[in-house]
């Protein structure tokens, strides 16, 4: 997707939401759990319940991938399913990725080609080995790398905020460097929301790329300060909620909840929009 596209579909849906399909198999409703691939028959509902809502999707792929062949196949009926919804949503591999340079450029192909068995948008990165294990992710026409840089998780501390010579913090050496491997249109950048009061600090190096920002709703960040500091002209956000939308209710009718989830905080955002 082409980030005049992506902008495109932020403004005629009025929201910024981003689902993060982290499908527990351990906490999915019973109701689903009789079916032939109860992960997938879970997506699915998710997905037809909240699409009014959300302009992004994002399975993380340990919910996929600690359940071998079968969570692999329930990511690829996933994708498929995404995919043939494709200019109703922008869709992330929760992947964190990074390595040599050939590595990389297996991983990118399979999660990012378009004639493979997955075919997202985007892909979140790490950076940590630098260029020319990003760069292979950055070959794919109109599709997005996503590089982590300041985090929402208590351990963020123990290196992104270590500052060199200059004064310049880890995070900020990352949003820095990395802008000269791609451009704001293929590359954004993840954000923690409960980092939101440091974002204007991160506009003023990176004024015009999109923050992918977990972290609202069940992680405590606050989506008024996410928008207050990190919303621009042309939006600049994807904002992820996981467990608050999609494990909101357990009953049969996790589906009606998800969507009543969803559409609160896309009502939230339109004070923002």
């Amino acid at each position: 997707m082409q980030r005049t596209e992506l902008i495109n579909l932020i403004k005629r849906k009025r929201s910024l939401l981003c689902v993060g399909l982290d499908s527990d198999i351990t906490k999915l409703p019973a109701c689903v759990m009789q079916s032939e691939d109860p992960i997938f028959e879970f997506n699915k509902a998710i997905i037809d319940a909240t699409l009014p809502f959300a302009v992004a999707y994002k399975p993380n792929l340990a919910f996929y991938e600690s359940n071998g062949i079968k969570g692999m196949m329930s990511l690829q009926k996933t994708m498929a399913y995404l995919n043939a919804k494709s200019s109703e949503c922008f869709t992330i591999a929760d992947a964190k990725r990074g390595d040599i340079g050939n590595t990389s450029e297996q991983y990118a192909k399979a999660f990012l080609s378009t004639e493979g068995d997955f075919n997202f948008d985007a892909m979140t990165i790490a950076p940590y080995m630098g260029e020319d294990s990003v760069k292979p992710f950055t070959i794919y026409p109109n599709k997005w790398v996503i590089l982590l840089a300041l985090t929402s998780n208590k351990g963020a501390t123990d290196f992104q905020f270590t500052e060199d010579k200059a004064g310049l913090r880890l995070f900020e050496n990352v949003i820095i460097k990395s802008q000269q491997w791609a451009t704001e249109g293929n590359m954004m950048f993840v954000c923690g929301a409960t980092q939101a009061t440091m974002f204007k600090g991160i506009r003023r190096i990176a004024p015009k790329h999109f923050l992918l920002v977990p972290g609202v709703g069940a992680q405590g960040g606050s989506l008024e300060e996410v928008c207050d500091n990190g919303l621009i002209d042309d939006y600049g956000l994807l904002i992820n909620s996981s467990r608050g939308i999609i494990f909101a209710d357990k009953t049969e009718d996790f589906a009606k909840v998800a969507a009543e989830k969803a559409a609160e905080i896309q009502d939230e955002m339109l004070n923002y929009l």
